[in-house]
C-alpha cells in the first residue's frame, strides 16, 4: 500500500518527483497539462528521460495521470465529446511513452438525459480511446459523489459501464469522499465491509487500481463533492483506519487530494497522518 498525493508538474513533468518527496509521498498523481484547458503538448523526450531518472532515483511508487476536468464522454455536444476523446487519448499515449500506470478520469454528467440514453455513446467513446492509444496503461473510471447527474455514483452503474466496455484495460479509481457523499458509510468497519462487498459484486475488486484518499466536508449521502483534510471531516481517523484495514485496499496505492492545512493542497501533515493510520491498520 503506497501512500501518495496529487502533486504539481508545473515547470516540467520531472519537477513533480521532488515535490512528492518534499511531503513524504511514496507515489504520485499528476496533471501532465493544465486541468482546465484543452491545450496539450506532448512532453519532449528530454523531459521524459529526466522524469524517468528522477522516479528511479527516488524509488517512487505507482504514478498516475488525472484526466482534465473538461472531459465529458456523456455530453450531447459533439464538439465537446470529440475534444474529450482526444484529450484522454493524448493522456494515454503519454502514459505509454513515460511508462506510468494509467489515466483516471471523471465519467461526468449526463445532464439529466439518464444513464440508458448515454451508455452506448460513453462505451463507444472509450472503445475509440483505447483503440487510438494502444499499450499497457489502463483507463480508470472514478466513482462520483452524485451531484449534477454525474455518472457512477453507485457501484451498480459503474459496473454496468465496465461490463458494457468489456476491456481488461478499464479499471476503477475509488474516491473515499465521493463514496461517502454517494451514501456509502466509510466511517466504520461494518460500513466499509458492506460497501466493498457491493463493489466486488457489481464491479470486482480486481478492477480497483487507485484510491483518492479524502475526508469529507459534507454529510454522508449529501451528493456534494467537497474534500477535507484527513481526520478533519465526516469520515474521520477511525474511518480511514477501517478503510486501510480492509483487504480490498491492501495493495492499492492511495493518493491524497485534500485541501491542505495551509490550503496549498496535499502536504506533509496530511501525509504523516495517513502514514500513522496505515501503521495502526496494519498492526
Amino acid at each position: 500500500m503506497h501512500l501518495g498525493a496529487h502533486v504539481s508538474a508545473s515547470g516540467g513533468i520531472e519537477k513533480a518527483v521532488g515535490r512528492a518527496l518534499e511531503i513524504g509521498a511514496e507515489a504520485m498523481q499528476i496533471f501532465p497539462s493544465s486541468p482546465r484547458m484543452w491545450r496539450f503538448k506532448m512532453t519532449p523526450d528530454a523531459n521524459i528521460a529526466r522524469f524517468q531518472a528522477a522516479v528511479a532515483e527516488a524509488n517512487m511508487g505507482p504514478t498516475v495521470f488525472h484526466g482534465i476536468y473538461l472531459c465529458a464522454l456523456a455530453s450531447e455536444d459533439e464538439a465537446l465529446l470529440a475534444r474529450s476523446i482526444e484529450s484522454l487519448t493524448n493522456y494515454l499515449k503519454l502514459a505509454e511513452a513515460i511508462q506510468v500506470e494509467g489515466v483516471l478520469f471523471h465519467p461526468a454528467s449526463h445532464k439529466g438525459r439518464g444513464y440508458e440514453t448515454v451508455e452506448k455513446q460513453f462505451v463507444d467513446a472509450v472503445h475509440q480511446i483505447l483503440e487510438d492509444a494502444p499499450g499497457t496503461p489502463w483507463l480508470a473510471l472514478e466513482n462520483s459523489a452524485g451531484m449534477g447527474d454525474h455518472l457512477g455514483s453507485k457501484f451498480e452503474e459503474l459496473g454496468r459501464l465496465i461490463k458494457a466496455i468489456d476491456s481488461p484495460r478499464i479499471k476503477v479509481c475509488f474516491d473515499t469522499q465521493h463514496a461517502w457523499a454517494a451514501g456509502y458509510d466509510m466511517s466504520t468497519a461494518d460500513g466499509v465491509a458492506a460497501a466493498m462487498d457491493e463493489f466486488d459484486r457489481e464491479i470486482g475488486v480486481d478492477r480497483l487500481k487507485a484510491v483518492h484518499c479524502n475526508d469529507s466536508k459534507t454529510a454522508m449521502g449529501s451528493s456534494v463533492d467537497r474534500h477535507e483534510n484527513i481526520g478533519e471531516g465526516e469520515i474521520g481517523v477511525d474511518g480511514f483506519e477501517a478503510i486501510m484495514s480492509h483487504p480490498a485496499f491492501a495493495d492499492v496505492p492511495f493518493y491524497l487530494e485534500v485541501p491542505g492545512f495551509e490550503k496549498g493542497g496535499p502536504d506533509k501533515k496530511n501525509m504523516d497522518l495517513i502514514k500513522t493510520i496505515r501503521e495502526r491498520a496494519q498492526s
